[in-house]
């Protein structure tokens, strides 16, 4: 059956704490989402504030391969005519050809929010779907509150889906929108209300109780035909139900027809665009999509996956555009390393292989941590096997901070590092002491690798490791990189934070160096 994936996270997911879109951002996720293979894509509300009317007239000018844009708006007012509604009007200026209405559904809403009778209620939502059916649009209608609705009045609820698809509603959406009800509550509104409408029914479902997704897939079950939710769960309060986690459920558990042929693929991608456009971390433990969804730490798990996948994966992780990974450390077995080191061909070395073995277990043991930083893991191995040499020495470094009156800081770093037999003296201001370290040896060493002018510090995370020793704690700085075709992570134990810098610092140029010399045969 095909399963129609409407998004909704240019607006719903917008009204997530934190969270703003400019209307660049909207028009490249709304190439991003068309590009997924999603069915229809809600631009937001072209009257609440000008981007959204901005975004409208820009995405005329940008036609999209699959999807349908879809302007969002209410019903028009109490006790007006539809056709002089400005809402009514904003949304069929928008020129998109689907509109999407939202209604009161649940009786307490309409008397006590919208100070009106239920008559009037259903001529609003009447009037508000055949005008824009009228106009040529296809017209979707959000049943807001159903679930709340149709437990206080189940009859007048009914009634209000009814009054939608009289007046030309092709598709009525049953919302839940304050996220509190169960899997087998929707199952069982969406079974009636499969008994009493004839036009399409979808759902649209918030997470306030972590079931979101298991109440979508419990309406499709029962019929819905189109699901409403944000890409990676982002909205107001707990957020929507994550389209990530519906799409890959419903294609690969059910065996529904979702997105475009062949774009399952490409959906850690999309998710991973989405945060990096929202400016949000990844959510490693996300389902299908996170970084640790496949990742295997435990000696006999590690063992285990080596032999068969499947023995510790329920799906291939290609499938989503995600991949396996396994992760050194205290708990890695021989398996572990085995599968991290086959490229450099020493799986029949037993003594090597105990030797890197032990060698993680004492470093972890002093602090380091190899989960994220499996760069620094590369280069210990390649020390432990004898093809380790240093790009650049370390001669001397020296970082000053000072505080000037009136509260400016500013702060120097000063390297000398030798390159072959040429010793490089350079110095960088920078807005933190790793900032101006990166500034200096950039300046170093540029002239002489010009590819590191290609990398970028991502994120610098710092932690203590033995809290107890207070200021003398010993800490450890972890450091991501990426340039245009790998991201990598790098480690640094040190009780003084600027050397456990220094230390990420040089592993992650290192590696850069190693990287790209290996792949270019140079």
């Amino acid at each position: 059956m095909r399963i129609a994936i409407y998004d909704t996270t240019l607006r719903d997911g917008s009204q997530g704490e934190g969270i703003n879109f400019s209307l660049h951002d909207k028009i490249q996720l709304t190439i991003k989402l068309d590009e997924l293979g999603v069915d229809y894509i809600e631009g937001g509300y072209p009257l609440s504030n000008p981007k959204d009317f901005e975004y409208f007239q820009a995405m005329k000018s940008h036609p999209l391969k699959h999807a349908k844009v879809v302007a969002f708006g209410m019903t028009r007012r109490k006790n007006s005519p539809a056709e002089t509604d400005t809402c009514i009007t904003a949304l069929l200026d928008s020129q998109t050809p689907v509109v999407c209405i939202v209604g009161k559904t649940w009786d307490m809403q309409v008397h006590e929010i919208m100070n009106t009778d239920l008559e009037e209620n259903l001529r609003m939502i009447a009037d508000s779907v055949a005008y824009c059916k009228a106009a040529g649009r296809e017209v979707f209608y959000d049943a807001e509150h159903f679930f709340d609705g149709y437990k206080a009045n189940p009859e007048y609820a009914i009634r209000t889906l009814q009054a939608a698809e009289k007046a030309g509603a092709s598709c009525v959406i049953l919302c839940d929108t304050n996220g509190g009800n169960m899997p087998e509550v929707i199952a069982e509104r969406v079974r009636a209300v499969r008994q009493v409408v004839t036009c399409d029914v979808g759902i649209h479902t918030h997470n306030d109780c972590e079931v979101a997704v298991a109440n979508s897939l419990a309406a499709v079950r029962e019929g819905a035909t189109q699901v409403q939710g944000t890409m990676n769960g982002i909205g107001e309060r707990c957020g929507n139900a994550d389209l990530v986690s519906v799409i890959a459920n419903l294609a690969i558990k059910y065996g529904h027809d979702v997105l475009r042929p062949g774009s399952l693929q490409r959906l850690t991608e999309a998710s991973r665009y989405v945060y990096e456009v929202a400016n949000m971390n990844f959510r490693n433990g996300q389902a299908f999509v996170g970084g640790s969804a496949f990742a295997h730490k435990g000696g006999m798990h590690t063992h285990a996956v080596a032999k068969n996948p499947i023995s510790y994966e329920h799906i291939n992780p290609e499938v989503v555009g995600n991949e396996r990974r396994i992760l050194v450390s205290e708990l890695s077995g021989q398996s572990t390393i085995l599968t991290k080191t086959i490229k450099y061909d020493i799986q029949h070395d037993k003594a090597v292989m105990q030797k890197i073995l032990n060698e993680v277990q004492d470093l972890e043991n002093a602090g380091y941590e190899f989960e994220a930083a499996e760069a620094s893991f590369d280069l210990l191995v390649k020390k432990a096997i004898g093809q380790y040499r240093p790009w650049f020495e370390r001669l001397h470094y020296r970082v000053n901070i000072e505080q000037y009156q009136g509260g400016l800081t500013a702060t120097e770093a000063t390297v000398k590092v030798r390159v072959g037999p040429e010793v490089y003296h350079t110095a960088s201001d920078g807005d933190g002491p790793v900032n101006a370290l990166d500034g200096a040896l950039r300046k170093a060493l540029v002239p002489v690798f010009p590819q590191l002018a290609d990398m970028q510090l991502m994120d610098y995370k710092v932690r203590v490791v033995n809290a107890r020793e207070g200021t003398a704690a010993r800490v450890r700085v972890v450091i991501e990189s990426r340039d245009g075709a790998d991201i990598w992570g790098t480690v640094g134990v040190s009780e003084n934070i600027i050397e456990a810098s220094f230390l990420a610092l040089a592993d992650s140029i290192e590696y850069k160096l190693f990287k790209d010399f290996d792949v270019n045969g140079k």
